[in-house]
């Protein structure tokens, strides 16, 4: 393992707050597949390996969980070294053109990359949270960092679980929301229809019944003259007879 670059002043300090985002990006211009973490990429965009081969939309934190190994156990110096400047360290180194990706793995907002510096063989494991270096583990053995690069990935996953799980939620909720929306505004529509209707049939009703009232009416009136028009027939017969009386009749 080589010896770690000696940190200039507190200064390198303020590194730390830096997002890996802008040195990476700068780096994959340079190198062209250094690509952790992306500058314009955010936690949407972010492909969610561990979740893509599931259809079951709100997937639980348990069984992923209880798929991951024992957690790799890392050794005093490397426990010293990420305490002491690593992160630092490769943020300063990820500004240059020396180091590749080799391996990068996405889970929601988080993610592991496995990166090498070739000019003393040596690996950096870096587990990140959006634009920000969590943990940077470096060391000179290829085993060590592919183990430590895998514990990482798994780590990812379970640290983007109940965020990816909040994100459907989310989603699910919104497309409820506008189910809702939709189906208060067809309530509202079919509401205005009826009030409509009401309306409408009210107004039929009172033309059926002044209709009926006035075609009872209309019937009183006839039969009142038809009774009018009987009594003054039978007072031109009387007329009639009294005028023809004494008047031979003819066959």
């Amino acid at each position: 393992m080589i010896q770690i670059s000696h940190l200039r002043g507190t200064a390198l300090a303020a590194l730390v707050m830096i997002g890996g985002i802008q040195g990476v990006h700068a780096q994959v211009n340079s190198n062209s597949n250094l690509a952790i973490p992306a500058a314009s990429g955010s936690a949407a965009d972010v492909a969610v390996a561990s979740q893509a081969s599931t259809n079951d939309p709100l997937p639980s934190a348990t069984p992923v969980a209880a798929a991951v190994p024992a957690t790799t156990t890392l050794t005093a110096d490397e426990a010293k070294q990420s305490a002491t400047g690593n992160v630092a360290e490769l943020q300063q180194m990820i500004h240059g053109n020396d180091l590749v990706e080799l391996r990068t793995a996405y889970n929601g907002s988080y993610g592991a990359s496995l990166l090498f510096y070739g000019k003393e063989m040596t690996y950096y494991v870096a587990l990140f949270e959006q634009k920000n270096f969590w943990r940077v583990i470096k060391t000179q053995d290829e085993g060590r960092a592919e183990a430590i690069y895998g514990d990482f990935a798994r780590k990812s996953v379970q640290l983007a679980d109940v965020e990816i799980r909040r994100t459907k939620l989310e989603a699910q909720k919104a497309y409820t929301d506008r189910l809702i929306a939709l189906s208060q505004d067809r309530a509202n529509r079919l509401q205005a229809d009826l009030s409509i209707a009401h309306a409408q049939q009210k107004l039929v009703d009172d033309h059926q019944k002044e209709t009926r009232d006035e075609a009872a009416a209309l019937q009183a009136q006839k039969v009142q003259a038809q009774a009018q028009l009987r009594e003054a027939q039978r007072a031109v017969a009387a007329l009639q007879r009294e005028n023809d009386a004494g008047l031979p009749r003819t066959h």
